[in-house]
């Protein structure tokens, strides 16, 4: 399937500055589908998908905040 690019932005957490970037996509139904896609390092993404990108947008100003203090936790607690 062809990914669309629908917009890019980028989410401040922590002092931290994340590139993120909006695909639309057809299904084989041909429904619209929207994923994001947060740039966390070279070769570190999350990937989320969802029917809108305002649904995508709550997502990811959700999710990369709590991932990111679970990654930190998950260090902090194998060291």
């Amino acid at each position: 399937m062809l990914r669309t690019l629908v917009k890019t932005e980028s989410l401040a957490v922590q002092n931290q500055v994340f590139d993120v970037r909006y695909f639309e996509v057809r299904t084989l139904r041909g429904l619209k589908r929207y994923s994001a896609e947060i740039l966390l390092g070279a070769d570190d993404r999350i990937i989320l998908d969802d029917d809108s990108v305002g649904n995508l947008e709550a997502r990811v100003a959700r999710l990369v905040p709590a991932t990111l203090a679970s990654r930190r936790l998950a260090k902090t607690t194998a060291a």
